[in-house]
């Protein structure tokens, strides 16, 4: 498992089965909701090359990555939890949604059971599409696609904000920077917020009033990651009306929205241009863009050499015979993870006996299966548990690679 890595549809879709493999084990995935809503759009499409869009769906979704994932929380969730006072790491970590609170006798934990979206993705995998999945194609994509633009307008003009004058996407990433940093007229930023983010009426009060009671705070010191998205969203909206960005690809309104998960991840890997051009902007100094086509080539580089492996090495499983990028010769996968993780090259492999193997599996088989405990009957930190389960479903083998071992029971494989 190495660098958390947000991608997006347009790099999957680049890759072969055989590369995707080598991502899915070199990368900790941020599967963001944009890339089912991406995958799900796809469905009422009319596609390429006499593909049905079922056929370009289950594609797709044979891809998706089972070993080293984590779905990334809605970003509209986590905005309504930050406006309501939760605070929202933004420094790399990828937040969860729906764990349930555990105690097994004195450990505690969460367990993240897999999601809809994950189920999902099994059964695309084999053809199999539900009705309520076609509506909520059009639903998903109604929602990043439909804005009140008259609203939009008056809610800049209320604050000030002339897009047309911006030459460049530098000038107005500034510009929203300032907007949402300014201190006049806060009620008007708060409103513009509520309104990018499609805040349900009925928290609006709430929200306000907590607020209120902090002597209305910039958004920057109140809800730093809603000030992050209304930044990204104001960037848009500026370069959209100083026609830096199109205004004829709808997509662009999806594509942009994937830059809403930047902070919880240490490099975003696309295939986009307009995400190329974009994405940079918003990136922390420790972050890093990485252009599809570059990681693409690394990851051919590495099938090509595991490739060479006899068949009874293969056998064993990546996990065996590639827990680490080659540490010798020029990978760029390598000089990824030096880029990220600056020690892993001095890292000493962990062997467990099979003793505490077996003492390990135990105490997440008790965890697991743990009775749920509400929110106040919770006497520990959710934030600080001793463990966290998440179940996840792995294939034996994918395209020409066994994942785990040949000679595993497949009822091993759940875990």
């Amino acid at each position: 498992m190495g660098p958390i890595t947000l991608f997006d549809k347009s790099f999957l879709q680049s890759l072969s089965v055989d590369e995707f493999v080598w991502f899915d084990h070199f990368f900790l995935a941020n599967v963001c909701p944009l890339f089912y809503v991406e995958t799900l759009a796809d469905l009422e499409k009319t596609v390429r090359e006499g593909r049905t869009p079922e056929q370009e769906v289950s594609l797709i979704a044979d891809k998706f990555p089972e070993m080293h994932s984590l779905p990334n929380a809605h970003h509209g969730e986590i905005c309504i939890a930050n406006l309501m006072g939760q605070p929202v790491p933004m420094t790399g970590q990828i937040p969860l949604a729906h764990g349930r609170l555990v105690k097994a006798g004195r450990k505690t934990g969460v367990v993240f059971e897999r999601s809809p979206e994950a189920d999902a993705f099994s059964r695309w995998q084999k053809h199999e599409f539900r009705e309520i999945e076609q509506r909520y194609a059009q639903a998903w994509r109604r929602t990043l696609t439909t804005l009140e633009l008259n609203e939009v307008a008056k809610g800049f003009r209320a604050i000030g904000i002339d897009g047309k004058s911006c030459k460049t996407l530098e000038e107005a990433k500034s510009i929203a920077g300032s907007v949402v940093s300014a201190r006049d007229s806060p009620l008007d930023r708060m409103k513009l917020a509520l309104l990018f983010l499609n805040v349900p009426q009925q928290l609006h009060r709430p929200i306000l009033q907590r607020w209120s009671a902090t002597n209305y705070q910039t958004l920057a010191d109140y809800a730093p990651y809603v000030a992050y998205v209304l930044n990204v969203e104001v960037f848009f909206q500026v370069a959209l009306a100083a026609n830096l960005i199109s205004t004829e690809r709808p997509s662009n309104r999806v594509d942009i929205a994937y830059l809403f998960y930047l902070p919880f991840c240490m490099m975003f890997v696309s295939s986009d241009r307009l995400h190329r051009r974009c994405a940079p902007l918003f990136l922390r100094d420790d972050q890093a863009f990485v252009w599809g086509a570059e990681l693409k080539e690394g990851l051919s580089q590495l099938n090509d050499l595991y490739a060479q492996l006899p068949d009874s090495t293969q056998g064993k499983g990546v996990m065996a015979f590639a827990h680490d990028p080659p540490k010798d010769g020029d990978f760029f996968v390598a000089q990824l993870w030096d880029q990220h993780f600056p020690r892993w090259r001095e890292r000493r492999e962990v062997n467990l006996t099979d003793e505490a193997k077996a003492r390990l599996i135990e105490e997440l088989r008790k965890t697991r299966n743990a009775p749920p405990l509400d929110p106040d009957e919770a006497d520990f930190d959710p934030m600080d548990t001793d463990s966290a389960a998440i179940e996840r479903y792995v294939r034996k083998r994918k395209g020409s690679w066994w994942q785990v071992p040949k000679d595993l029971k497949v009822s091993e494989t759940k875990k």
